[in-house]
Formats: C-alpha cells, sequence, structure tokens
C-alpha cells in the first residue's frame, strides 16, 4: 500500500465549530466584582475554552488596538499615571472610567459606531457610572447625554437608579428640554422605578430657576394626581414662591389649598409667601385675613415679616396698604426697627404725604435710632416735589448738623427746586459746595442752573459755569446738548435755545448732536425754515458732517416744503454710506412719492423698509399683502384686505391705493383697479375728489409702464438709435 501524506500542520484547516461565529475570549483584570453566577477571580489570563483561529481571524485580532484598562480601573494596585496638565479641572473630579467614556464622546463628538466600539470595550457601564458621565453634561452634546442614558438601558440585566435618573433630568434642563424632563416620571414609572418626591423637587427647582411657573403648576399637579406623591412642606413653600414670583397668585392659593388639606402645618415663611402675592395683588383685605390665620395658627408675624410686607407695598406704590399693616404692626406691639421705618419715610415721601413722614422721622430721632442718609434724602426730594424747597434746604442743615454729610441726588433736586423757584444764586451756591465737598457733578447738577441763565439772557454766568465745567474736565459738550434736550423740552422755548446756540457757535460750542436735537425740536413744530438753514450749516461746516440722524431728520422736513427730489437725493447718500433711515423717514418719503405719482419708487422704498426695520409700520405691512393679492387677479380678495385694515383700525393711506394700482397694473389690467376705487367710492370710504385722483395716478402709472416695456422692447431688437432720433425729431 502506498504510504499516505500526513497533513501539514500549518495548513489544517479550522474545525467548523471553531469557525462559527467569533471567538469569545474571557479576560479579566485585577479584581472582578462577584456576582451570583461568577465567582470572584483575581488574577492575569482567564479563559474557560481553547479554540484554534483561523487566519482571517487571526489577522483581524492583529488589526484591532490593545486597550489596557488597567489604566482606568480605580481599585488596580499599580498608581496611573499623573493627568496632563490639558485636561480640564472638571473631567480630574471624575472616574477614570468616567474619563474615558467622555474621552470617547468627545472625540468623536456624536453618536457613531466609533463610540459604540469604545463603550463595548467596557465589561458593563453601571448606573452609578452612567450617573457620574450625565452630570458631566457642560462637557457634553444634550443629544450624545439621551443617547448614552438610552443605550446603557439596553444593556443586559441593567436598571437605572435614582441617581441615574436624576443626572438625566438635569441633562435635558441644560439643553432646554423642559417638556422632555417633565416625560420623565412617566419614563421611570414604565420602567419599574416609581418617582417619588425627590424627582418632583428636581423638577420643581429647575422650572423656579427658569421662571416657568405655569410648567411647574403643571408638574406638581401630574405628580400628586397621577403618581400620589404628597409634598413635604419645605417643598410646598418653594412651589408657593415660585408661583407667587412669576405672578401667578390664584395658582399659588390652589397649591396652599393642597397644603391644608394634606394636613401639613403652615411655617412662617408659608404666610410671609401668600403675605407678598397678595401685596404685589393689591389684595389688602385677603392680607389682613392671612396675617389674623398666622397669629391663630401658628404665631404673632415679627418685624421681619412685617418689613417685608411693607417694603412689597411700597414698591407697589399702595400707600393705604403700608398704612394698614403699619397699624396691624402697633396692634401686634411689634417694635419697628429701622429698615422699617425708613421703608415707611421712603413710601410716604414719594406718594406725597411728606408731613406723615416728617412725623415718623422725628419718632425715629426721639427713640435714639440711627437714621440712613436716604431717609433725609427722601423727605428733601419729597418737600422739593411739593414746592418746599426752604423745608428742604432746613432739612439739610439738620442733616449736616447731625453729623451727616450730603450727596449729590440731595443738592440735584435742591437746585433744581430753586432754580424752578428764581432762587438761582442760592443754587449756584449750593454748587459750589458740591465742587468743595469733592463731588462730581452730573446732568441734573448742571443742567437746571443753565435753564435758568438761558431762560434770564444772563450769558455772562451761564459760560461761567461752562467756564467751570472746563476746569472740571467735564464733557462740556454732553452737558450742553443735555441742556438743549432739558430747556426745549417745556416748549415755547425753541427761539431762545437759537439765540443761545448762536452765542455758544462764537465761542466753539457745537457738535453734530446739538444740531440734531435743534433739527428734531423745530420739525416737531413745523418750523421748516429754521431747520432748513440748520441742515445747510452743517453742510457748509468744515468741522462737523451731518450723520444719519441727520438725515433722518431732514428727510421729513424736504417732504413737507415739497422737495421730494433733495429728499430722495438724501436717501441715497444714506444708502451710500450703509445708513439705515429711521421708521418716520421712511413714511414720509413714501407718503410723498405717492404724492407725486413716483408709485415704482415708493414700492421699493416699502420692501427696503420692511427689510431693514426690525418693527415696519402695519400699513406697509398690508401694502405688500394687497401686491400679493393682486396675483390672484379679483378685485373682491383685494377688497377683503382693506375691510380687514378697517377693522383693525389702520387708516387707508396712499400708499394702500398706489399698492392696488401697482398690484393690478402688473398682473391683471387696470380695469380691476378700478373696480376696487369704484367699490370704495360707493362705501364712502373715498371721496369723489380723492377718486378723480387716483385715477389720474393710475393712468399716468399705466402710462409710465407701458413706456418702460416699449423701450424695454427696443432696447431688446437693437433699435437705441431710432428712440434717440425720434427723440430729437420732437
Amino acid at each position: 500500500m502506498g504510504s499516505v501524506a500526513k497533513p501539514d500542520t500549518a495548513t489544517t484547516s479550522t474545525p467548523p465549530s471553531a469557525g462559527r461565529g467569533s471567538r469569545k475570549f474571557y479576560f479579566f483584570y485585577g479584581h472582578r466584582k462577584p456576582s451570583q453566577n461568577r465567582p470572584v477571580v483575581r488574577g492575569g489570563l482567564f479563559s474557560n475554552r481553547k479554540t484554534l483561529p483561523s487566519s482571517a481571524a487571526s489577522a483581524a485580532v492583529a488589526v484591532l488596538p490593545a486597550v489596557d484598562f488597567r489604566d482606568w480601573d480605580p481599585e488596580h494596585d499599580i498608581k496611573p499615571a499623573p493627568l496632563p496638565p490639558s485636561v480640564p479641572a472638571a473631567d480630574r473630579r471624575l472616574s477614570p472610567l468616567g474619563r474615558y467614556i467622555l474621552d470617547s464622546l468627545r472625540r468623536h463628538r456624536r453618536w457613531c459606531p466609533a463610540v459604540l466600539s469604545d463603550l463595548r470595550k467596557l465589561r458593563r457601564v453601571p448606573p452609578d457610572l452612567v450617573a457620574e458621565v450625565l452630570r458631566s453634561r457642560p462637557l457634553l452634546d444634550p443629544s450624545l447625554s439621551t443617547r448614552f442614558f438610552h443605550w446603557a438601558g439596553k444593556q443586559k440585566g441593567f436598571c437605572h437608579s435614582f441617581a441615574s435618573y436624576n443626572a438625566f433630568a438635569y441633562a435635558l434642563n441644560d439643553a432646554a428640554r423642559p417638556a422632555a424632563a417633565d416625560q420623565l416620571p412617566d419614563l421611570m414609572l414604565a420602567q419599574g422605578k416609581p418617582p417619588s418626591e425627590k424627582q418632583l423637587e428636581i423638577l420643581v427647582r429647575m422650572h423656579a430657576d427658569a421662571g416657568r411657573g405655569l410648567r411647574l403648576f403643571h408638574i406638581y399637579r401630574k405628580m400628586r394626581g397621577k403618581f400620589g406623591v404628597k409634598p413635604r412642606i419645605f417643598l410646598y413653600n418653594r412651589i408657593l414662591d415660585a408661583l407667587v414670583r412669576t405672578g401667578h397668585l390664584d395658582l399659588a392659593l390652589s397649591v396652599y389649598d393642597d397644603l391644608r388639606a394634606d394636613g401639613l402645618k403652615e411655617e412662617a415663611i408659608t404666610f410671609t409667601i401668600l403675605a407678598k402675592g397678595l401685596c404685589r395683588a393689591g389684595r389688602t383685605d385677603d392680607l389682613l385675613q392671612v396675617l389674623e390665620r398666622m397669629r391663630q395658627e401658628l404665631c404673632r408675624p415679627d418685624v421681619f415679616a412685617y418689613t417685608a410686607i411693607i417694603k412689597v407695598l411700597a414698591s407697589e406704590g399702595n400707600v393705604d396698604g403700608c398704612l394698614r399693616v403699619w397699624e396691624e404692626m402697633a396692634k401686634d406691639r411689634v417694635e419697628a426697627d429701622v429698615m422699617a421705618y425708613s421703608t415707611m419715610v421712603s413710601c410716604l415721601s414719594k406718594a406725597g404725604r411728606v408731613e406723615k413722614g416728617c412725623q415718623l422721622f422725628h419718632k425715629m430721632k426721639r427713640k435714639g435710632l440711627v437714621i440712613d442718609r436716604a431717609v433725609y434724602g427722601s423727605l428733601v426730594e419729597g418737600f422739593v416735589a411739593e414746592g418746599r424747597v426752604g423745608d428742604g434746604c432746613r432739612l439739610l442743615e439738620e442733616m449736616v448738623d447731625d453729623g451727616y454729610r450730603g450727596d449729590l441726588g440731595i443738592y440735584n433736586s435742591l437746585i433744581g427746586g430753586l432754580c424752578a423757584a428764581g432762587r438761582v444764586d442760592k443754587a449756584h451756591k449750593l454748587f459750589l459746595i458740591v465742587i468743595q465737598e469733592g463731588l462730581i457733578p452730573s446732568f441734573e447738577t448742571v443742567t437746571p442752573l443753565m435753564s435758568a441763565y438761558a431762560d434770564t439772557s444772563d450769558m455772562s454766568k451761564f459760560f461761567y459755569l461752562v467756564n467751570q465745567l472746563v476746569e472740571l474736565e467735564l464733557p462740556v459738550l454732553d452737558h450742553i446738548s443735555n441742556f438743549f434736550t432739558f430747556f426745549i423740552a417745556k416748549g415755547g422755548r425753541e427761539s431762545k435755545a437759537l439765540e443761545v446756540f448762536e452765542t455758544l457757535k462764537t465761542k466753539g460750542y457745537f457738535s453734530i448732536s446739538i444740531y440734531n436735537i435743534l433739527i428734531e425740536r423745530l420739525h416737531s413744530i413745523e418750523d421748516g425754515k429754521h431747520a432748513h438753514a440748520l441742515f445747510e450749516e452743517i453742510k457748509c461746516s468744515k468741522d462737523i458732517q451731518p450723520d444719519s440722524f441727520t438725515y433722518s431728520l431732514i428727510i421729513p422736513c424736504f417732504v413737507e416744503k415739497g422737495d421730494i427730489r433733495y429728499a430722495c437725493s438724501c436717501y441715497n447718500l444714506m444708502m451710500e454710506n450703509s445708513w439705515t433711515p429711521s421708521t418716520e423717514a421712511y413714511c414720509s418719503l413714501v407718503k410723498g412719492l405717492c404724492k407725486i405719482g413716483e408709485i415704482n419708487a415708493a414700492i421699493t422704498l416699502v420692501k427696503d423698509c420692511l427689510g431693514n426695520v426690525t418693527s415696519g409700520p402695519m400699513e406697509f405691512k398690508y401694502a405688500l399683502t394687497v401686491l400679493n393679492t393682486c396675483r390672484l387677479k379679483k378685485p373682491e380678495k383685494v377688497i377683503e384686505v382693506l375691510d380687514e385694515m378697517i377693522d383693525e383700525g389702520y387708516p387707508l393711506e396712499d400708499i394702500i391705493y398706489c399698492a392696488i394700482m401697482f398690484g393690478f397694473c402688473k398682473y391683471a389690467s387696470s380695469g380691476e383697479a378700478r373696480k376696487v376705487f369704484a367699490v370704495m367710492k360707493d362705501r364712502n370710504l373715498l371721496t369723489e375728489a380723492n377718486f378723480i385722483v387716483y385715477e389720474e395716478l393710475l393712468n399716468e402709472h399705466l402710462k409710465k409702464t407701458t413706456a418702460g416695456l416699449v423701450i424695454s422692447g427696443m432696447k431688446f431688437f437693437g433699435l437705441e438709435s431710432k428712440l434717440r432720433w425720434t427723440s430729437n425729431l420732437d
């Protein structure tokens, strides 16, 4: 028999049992956590089966990079290498495995197979590790946090813990997904983890910090009704405070009824929160009932509770409520402190009840309380507001005698009051005292004095004050600009303001802002002559140049004058400088173009205005609506738009009728436009004279449109020479 060659061991094929499926090695490094099915294993390489790898499998193993998990294992005996300085401080507080997962997510920046491959290298991701990764939410993209949370829940035998649910709720809140965070209790219940009060507390805290009162009330009702969660008193207080701060007092009172239905005992802070909400709503009677309930069921309100209530009432301007609460405090024999007195005095002084405030002020002095300077300031402002400047000055002297130093606000009030009373010399003395005290004068300090000197035409003292501002190195031109704003606001001083400005220009005190202030005022009183003169001065000046505000002010002046062409040239200059005109400039220019029949230019300006201005006029928006409606070639649809404008209270301006002409001439025919005008005339919304004017404008626009089409056709066929010959013949 012939010999049979032995097979070469190097070329022996892999048995079928070994070739099917992937090789499953079990590698455990270090101390493996025990379970009921697996014993404790210590040591290096461990495998429960051996297979003969195929050549393809060997090649695949050679390509895969080796991962040494000992660098990430916190329980390994070998101390890991120190982290490089480039690792963020937030990462240094994480566990090694947490850093490993975050590094993978940060490296790939999206959920992809590469991330899944890195996660599969870990034997298991426990719930504590999931919570740790999600708590580092500032380092992750919101979508990555969601995908990682759901991937972890799909692990075999995995069950999320309360810590991972809570961390996921914070991640959703930071991703601006409060609605998804509110659905988390339903997810917990579906996965066998009924939500508790802790989850309600987390959602309440998130919604309260973001000011989402209605969403907070919704999740409270849901957790209470669907899941049977009954908050404790501290959480009730937080819910009440959030609802009151967001202006939902009625909802807060309904939550308070639930609190009492649960048999919980109110705390002092509970009554204080309700009292603040009732104060803001102006419900003084209900407030007193809450205070009475607090006395009966808990304790007598202290001075801090009363002071907080008075502050809220004072901020709302409810002086009568403050006095009623003050009487209640006296009935309870609660001794008012400095803060309570100061709040009451300031409230009474601002409300015009200075006498009552003075009584409390003298009572403070008799008790020996330390009076804050703000109390003196509020009383001085109250005296000046009532025209009792002398009493305010005497109170200032008393304040100085008591060892206090006046602040700039007190001096400003007295200077303004003295100037209004005609006692300018004493006001100037106070101004000198302000300088001696080392205080920096403000606009409120200087402007009343400048106005008083300008009214009396005492320009020597006016420039003396200006020179003092120069010596103090203050912005003189800013103070002069503020002076003109204050001076012409009263009305009837425009001529005097122009005289003062002429004098100031001789001294070199002028700026473009002063010109703009005067032009704006002159335009408001329809004094276009002087406004045009100031604009010409600006254009002829070599020191200043008109800005966008100047052109926006002067365009309406030229439109009212009837010089539409020059107004359009100003608009073109603004476009060359990339300036945006004001809404008033757009409206006046469009109105002027409609009057002279330049409908195409008016429609172009309407589109530019709505494209450049944040909130354009509704007339312009309706004009574009009319244009789009004209595409339908149905006059009745356009009439419906006009009826809507009338119902909304917007007048039918010229631009609306011009839009009707433009739209129908472009998309239909002039006959539809005439039908709309006829309907408006029959409804007495268009007078006979205006009907004739708009009909003439329609004919002119139709001629221009036809001529434009003819010229375009001649240019298209190369007949420009014929066009020039015809024009020369004419």
